[in-house]
């Protein structure tokens, strides 16, 4: 078994480091997206309103396999052709904006309405208030969130494999047809995915009990 680790893990570690890099791109892209739905949802305007919830709940409501298979099987058809990678992380970083725009909504709604209307009454407008008064503490209330959301990322990278992408569990899928042993392979993934995991846990439950105490409570998204 440890000559069959050796051969296994040079295709296995090529696929972790796809894996990471997949997760970190995609994580990017759906933390910068979310924020402007987050705001567009809490707007006053009901055309912003309407237009972010429509996404939120669309993208919530589909699959993230759905979501890339239209991405990378479907937009060819418009004569947009996307490599795998790319079109793993646009859907993956879709898909994720949805999700973290609402951690983002809960995190602005936590904070005290009170300090919103001090702000103003000293004269600040309203980006300013986000920028210096919201936000900042904001961050406080959605970094526990955004990492439980950078672990279940790591994870739903595997769909990935499904439209080519070069990550741990196509490499696995190939090692499987070429060694036929597919039980021992996946045990091994497995194991590699937990390795990953566990740091990012760790991280989570820090931020969680050094941000988390004497805030208030996440409203219901």
């Amino acid at each position: 078994m440890s000559q069959l680790l050796q051969d296994w893990m040079p295709q296995l570690l090529q696929g972790v480091l796809w894996t990471l890099r997949l997760m970190a791109l995609s994580f990017v892209l759906a933390v910068v997206l979310a924020l402007p739905i987050a705001l567009a949802r809490l707007s006053t305007n009901r055309l912003l309103r309407f237009l972010a919830h429509f996404y939120v709940e669309i993208v919530r409501g589909m699959p993230s396999l759905t979501l890339l298979f239209l991405i990378y099987f479907g937009l060819p058809s418009v004569g947009i052709t996307l490599q795998a990678v790319d079109a793993a992380v646009i859907g993956l970083g879709l898909n994720g904006a949805a999700y973290v725009s609402e951690i983002y909504r809960a995190g602005i709604q936590a904070i005290d309405n009170g300090q919103r209307e001090a702000a103003q009454m000293i004269g600040m407008r309203h980006a300013q208030v986000l920028r210096f008064v919201i936000l900042p503490q904001a961050v406080r209330v959605v970094l526990p969130p955004l990492g439980n959301f950078a672990i279940a990322l790591l994870k739903d990278t595997s769909v990935a494999s499904l439209i080519s992408a070069p990550e741990m569990m196509l490499q696995a899928r190939d090692l499987t047809s070429e060694y036929f042993m597919p039980l021992q392979i996946y045990v091994v993934v497995g194991v590699m995915y937990l390795l990953m995991a566990l740091p990012l846990a760790s991280i989570v439950r820090l931020l969680e009990s050094r941000l988390g105490a004497g805030l208030p409570k996440e409203k219901a998204v």
